[in-house]
């Protein structure tokens, strides 16, 4: 189908799409939680990236209520993150399929090729810094390329991911690469971080359009079909909530003003499975040469360890879980075609 009678057609079908999903039981129903409950993956991105991501990832998962951490597979801090997870079997833990490389002075280049040309890098053999430039530079065969080298890394070293999904929502920067990233999780059957259901907080923090919403229901409907979980919502706002100056370097008051954003956000969750973003790090003195998001990413690790937020959990009557474990309860439905 030509891609502009395929927008057409999508444009054409939103109300009806629209109308049409508004009744539909939310994916946490489908997959056995109490109907209308709220199902949270409480997610630590970017463990692998530093020792103090690590640490901070770790003390998060153990000490803390997150329930799933991604890692960076092309950074130099990932063996020491794997031995972490091969001692703590239990851990939910996946790929942050990473294809940039943002910070100025810490850099990394990808797993599958370091030759200069290659769409993937920039001129001194490191991945792009930004989404914008991947789109621009790298081919979606490229990309295929890179994610799966990332994803056998990870099996070679013994980590067998329990989810795949994207540093800096590069994969959702072009339909190609989309495509690539749900097609690499439907060959090795593992799940994709994916928000095709109401999507009422993505929608509002990206200022989606509808025909957006749209697409991201219909490739959702296509992961359930061919037996994956999918996601009905993603917080991805923490990063972005600005630390006052004056409280950045005091861990009290930080611990205070993050756990109650945090408690916020879980008042605000729909119906269904969200997933929760974070960057919990323990951050040392050297993490300012990494980056200047020191107090944003220790604060996210001090409200995951305050027991403000475990009661505000339970009061609020959410239900944490993990990939693994959605991934369990969707292999239970079958057959897939007559859902």
């Amino acid at each position: 189908m030509p891609a502009k009678v395929f927008k057409l057609l999508i444009i054409t079908l939103i109300p009806w799409f629209l109308h049409a999903q508004a009744g539909d039981s939310t994916y946490a129903d489908r997959l056995g939680f109490p109907k209308g409950s709220r199902v949270l993956i409480l997610h630590v991105d970017d463990a692998g990236m530093s020792f103090d991501s690590n640490d901070g990832a770790e003390l998060a998962l153990t000490k803390g209520v997150s329930t799933s951490v991604s890692v960076m597979m092309p950074c130099p801090w990932v063996p020491g993150f794997v031995a972490f997870l091969k001692k703590h079997p239990e851990i939910d833990a996946g790929i942050h399929l990473t294809l940039t490389s943002e910070w100025d002075s810490y850099r990394w280049g990808p797993v599958s090729i370091r030759k200069i040309g290659s769409g993937l890098i920039d001129s001194c053999g490191y991945l792009w810094p930004s989404v914008a430039e991947v789109v621009k530079h790298a081919s979606a065969d490229e990309i295929e390329m890179e994610m799966k080298a990332q994803l056998e890394k990870a099996r070679s070293m013994g980590f067998n991911p329990t989810h795949l999904d994207t540093h800096m929502g590069t994969v959702f920067g072009s339909p190609e690469f989309i495509t690539r990233y749900i097609g690499l999780g439907l060959k090795y059957n593992i799940p994709v971080m994916l928000p095709g259901g109401n999507d009422e907080l993505i929608k509002a923090e990206a200022m989606l359009p509808d025909a957006m919403v749209v697409e991201l229901r219909l490739l959702g409907r296509q992961l359930w079909y061919a037996g994956l979980p999918v996601l009905d919502d993603l917080h991805n706002y923490s990063y972005d909530w600005v630390i006052p100056a004056d409280i950045a370097s005091d861990d009290k008051k930080l611990n205070d003003f993050k756990t109650k954003k945090y408690i916020e956000a879980i008042k605000s969750l729909k119906p269904g499975l969200t997933m929760m973003i974070m960057h919990c790090t323990n951050t040392s003195p050297e993490f300012k040469y990494i980056s200047s998001s020191g107090p944003t990413r220790k604060g996210d690790l001090l409200a995951m360890m305050n027991p403000k937020f475990r009661e505000a959990l339970a009061q609020e009557g959410i239900i944490l879980t993990t990939w693994r474990e959605v991934k369990k309860r969707r292999d239970k439905i079958i057959p897939y075609f007559i859902q």
